[in-house]
C-alpha cells in the first residue's frame, strides 16, 4: 500500500501490495496514498509528474511509474480529450485505506499484556526457502519474531485468526501447531524479546528518523509537500519493521515514542500547505487546454 507490504486486498479483485523499496513508484505511491485518496481519488497525469518532478523525479521516470501504478490495478485510466485523470480503483481504495489506517493508528496508544505468548510451530523444510521467506515475510507484517526457523512468537493474542488465515493461504496449517504460552518468570519474556527481534537495531532507526525530521523546518509550500511526503515515506516502514510490543517489555525511553510524537507533530504541522500546493497543482491541470 502506499502504506503497504505483501499482503493482499480480500475484497475485489486481488492485488499483490507493493513490495517496500525505494524510488519513483514508491514516492509517488505515498504522494496518491496522503494527497489524492482525502481529496476524492482522482488525479491528472500532470499533477503526478509534477509532484515527482518536485521529489527529484525525472518526467520519464514518474510516467513510467504511474503506468506501473496503472498495471497493478491500483489506480485505473479515464481520458479526457488527450489527457489522462487517474481515479483510484475500488480495490486499490481499499488497499490504502487499509495501510492509512495502520500508519496513523500505529503508536498512538500503549499496548496492554496480559503475560500470555502466541507461538506458532510452522516446520517448513530448509529447501523451500521461497516458502519459508513468504512465511517470514507475512508473519512478520503481523509482528511475530523468530525464536528459530520454526518457531514464531508474538504477545498480540488477537491475532490468532490472522495467523491461521496466513498459514491456511500458504498451505501450511495442517502442519502447524499454535500455541498460547507464559514464560517462567519476566527474565524469560525479556529472553524472547532479545532472541526474537533485534530492538537495537529498531531503536537506531527511530533515532535517525527523530533527528531528520524534527529539525527539519521547510519555507515555501512546494518545500513543505516535499518534506511532508519524505516525513510519511520514511514513517511508513515502521508500521511493518516494530512488532509494537507492550510497554513492560520495551527499554525505558523507547526510541519508538519520541519518533511517534515526532511524525505526529511535523505531519499536523506540514499538511495544510502541503494540500494546498497540490491542490493548486490539480486546479492547473484541471484548467489545461
Amino acid at each position: 500500500m502506499t502504506y503497504a507490504e505483501t499482503a493482499q486486498v480480500d475484497t475485489g479483485p486481488r492485488l499483490e501490495v507493493p513490495a517496500r523499496h525505494e524510488g519513483a513508484k514508491a514516492m509517488l505511491l505515498t504522494v496518491i496514498g496522503e494527497f489524492v485518496l482525502p481529496a476524492g481519488g482522482a488525479a491528472w497525469t500532470s499533477s503526478l509528474v509534477a509532484a515527482a518532478g518536485s521529489l527529484g523525479i525525472g518526467e520519464k521516470n514518474a510516467r513510467q511509474a504511474i503506468a506501473r501504478i496503472g498495471d497493478q490495478g491500483i489506480i485505473e485510466p479515464v481520458r479526457h480529450g488527450r489527457r489522462v485523470r487517474w481515479n483510484l480503483s475500488e480495490p486499490g481504495r481499499a488497499l490504502l485505506e487499509d495501510g492509512t489506517r495502520r500508519i496513523y493508528s500505529f503508536r498512538t496508544t500503549a499496548v496492554g499484556w496480559d503475560g500470555e505468548w502466541l507461538l506458532a510451530y510452522v516446520p517448513v523444510a530448509e529447501s523451500e526457502r521461497a516458502e519459508r521467506n513468504q512465511l517470514r515475510n507475512r508473519l512478520g507484517f503481523l509482528g511475530f519474531g523468530e525464536l528459530s526457523p520454526s518457531l514464531l512468537v508474538s504477545p498480540h493474542l488477537d491475532r490468532e485468526p490472522e495467523l491461521r488465515r496466513v498459514l491456511d493461504q500458504l498451505g501450511l496449517a495442517g502442519e502447524s501447531i499454535v500455541l498460547h504460552s507464559t514464560a517462567g518468570a519476566s527474565d524469560d519474556d525479556a529472553g524472547v524479546v532479545e532472541r526474537a527481534w533485534d530492538l537495537d537495531r529498531l531503536a537506531e532507526a527511530y533515532d535517525d528518523f527523530s533527528s531528520i525530521h524534527a529539525s527539519r523546518r521547510p519555507g515555501d509550500a512546494e518545500e513543505t509537500f516535499r518534506a511532508l511526503v519524505e516525513l510519511v515515506h520514511a514513517w511508513r516502514r515502521f508500521p511493518f519493521t516494530d512488532p509494537e510490543l507492550p510497554t513492560e517489555l520495551l527499554p525505558q525511553n523507547w526510541a519508538g515514542e519520541q519518533a511517534a510524537r515526532v511524525f505526529r507533530d511535523r505531519h499536523t504541522d506540514w499538511t495544510p500547505a502541503a494540500r494546498c500546493w497540490f491542490g493548486e497543482l490539480e486546479v492547473a491541470s484541471g484548467a489545461e487546454p
